[in-house]
């Protein structure tokens, strides 16, 4: 399970571009928290701070203490804009967590026991079609990520949700088909050797009836002054 992060922040006293841009420039990360039947909220907080937890990795799928007014809020990010040159973050919506709530969070995937897997042994590839799940969560058991066991796996097989033991606490957001998380193909290169040695048979044939069409037209001359 992610672990809850804290992010101090301050209350914008004022909003609109201007404002917003003095505050990137004092080296701060505008942002708003909305959501659980309240009036949003804007606030800002250190640059570095954001900057420290979206290292973590896990940032979108955590639940995060915001500490602004006296108060703790708990939230979940929702969205990081980021500067298209720098890269910098710009802007950030929380989403205020109500208690017995819901979220909806997408939690990457690990496949483990690779070494197990006859498939990939004998030179299959992992074909990974989703690597992350979108989960509905408690807010309280967001897991970092979801361990998908690949043993046994055949060259053919594919990996489908009704497979994964997802935590206690979590559910596909997808409910509506057995989705695919992953397959096991050939490896390119069997195939390339048999497109190849498929070419060689079809180039051969096409040299035998060449070399059959002389004899061929001979036949049919004696033929004709047989007749």
């Amino acid at each position: 399970m992610s672990d809850a992060l804290t992010l101090p922040a301050e209350a914008r006293e004022r909003t609109g571009k201007g404002a917003t841009r003095q505050l990137r420039r004092e080296g701060r990360v505008p942002a708003v928290i909305y959501g659980g039947k309240q009036e949003p909220i804007t606030i800002h907080m250190e640059e570095k701070e954001v900057m420290r937890l979206l290292g973590t990795g896990h940032f979108m799928n955590s639940l995060v203490m915001i500490e602004t007014g006296g108060e703790t809020i708990r939230t979940l990010p929702k969205d990081v804009a980021f500067h298209p040159v720098t890269d910098r973050p710009v802007h950030i919506d929380f989403l205020r967590l109500t208690r017995g709530a819901k979220v909806e969070v997408q939690v990457p995937v690990v496949f483990t026991n690779e070494a197990l897997a006859p498939g990939l042994k004998k030179g299959g590839v992992l074909n990974i079609v989703r690597h992350e799940l979108d989960l509905i969560c408690d807010p309280d058991k967001i897991p970092s990520e979801i361990q998908i066991d690949v043993t046994g796996v055949e060259v053919g097989d594919s990996i489908h949700i009704s497979r994964v033991n997802l935590p206690a606490g979590s559910e596909s957001a997808i409910t509506d088909r057995d989705f695919t998380i992953a397959t096991v193909v050939a490896p390119s290169a069997l195939k390339r050797s048999e497109a190849e040695q498929t070419g060689a048979d079809m180039e051969a044939g096409e040299t035998a009836a060449t070399e059959l069409g002389p004899d061929a037209d001979a036949a049919e001359e004696q033929e004709e002054k047989s007749e």
